[in-house]
């Protein structure tokens, strides 16, 4: 058996990532992925048994990147408001970089393709932005609302901007930035 060519897996990442943005997850076969990727359709199903194999492999690749990016710089010893603007920062020059990546993998929450496992294991590398908003709700200094209600505010604010400016071909200056991360705080702290 030949052994799995890294180059060709991420061939496949690089196109099904094109492809997703451009026809959604549902739109995108196989066979257009082979295609776009440029290798045999043939070889793709050595490598992915499936498009469900493919989704879950792409998205948890892509979960892995950006766990590494968002927690850069981070320290548990540092105040609070300052470790969540690091980690909040972090997280939109990821989604604004990588904005395919960010796109898929919030196409995939919203699908039928990723398994439950997929999931819970994803899930398990946040758990330092899930401590943290605990650590600042025990401290008083976010609203003592679940977890998951004050992560998602947190971050659809920064996703909704991201697209906004994507789409528009505008960037982001520095005090709008600072603006968008006060109205967070705002809208999270007692």
């Amino acid at each position: 058996m030949k052994p799995r060519d890294d180059k060709k897996i991420q061939q496949v990442y690089k196109a099904t990532l094109k492809l997703v943005k451009l026809k959604g997850l549902a739109g995108v076969t196989m066979g257009e992925i082979a295609k776009e990727a440029d290798i045999a359709t043939g070889t793709l199903y050595i490598y992915f048994k499936n498009k469900t194999e493919l989704i879950n492999s792409l998205f948890t690749s892509c979960r892995n990147a950006s766990a590494a990016v968002y927690f850069k710089n981070y320290d548990t010893s540092i105040p609070f408001k300052k470790g969540l603007k690091t980690i909040w920062l972090n997280l939109l020059n990821y989604r604004i970089k990588k904005f395919d990546e960010a796109l898929f993998v919030d196409q995939c929450y919203h699908s039928p393709f990723i398994t439950e496992t997929t999931r819970e294991m994803t899930k398990k590398l946040f758990t330092p932005l899930f401590s943290l908003m605990e650590a600042g709700k025990k401290q008083r200094l976010v609203k003592n609302e679940d977890t998951i209600l004050l992560l998602t505010f947190m971050a659809g604010s920064i996703n909704e901007t991201v697209k906004h400016t994507h789409y528009a071909g505008r960037k982001l200056s520095k005090e709008t930035i600072e603006q968008m991360f006060q109205m967070c705080w705002d809208g999270l702290k007692r």
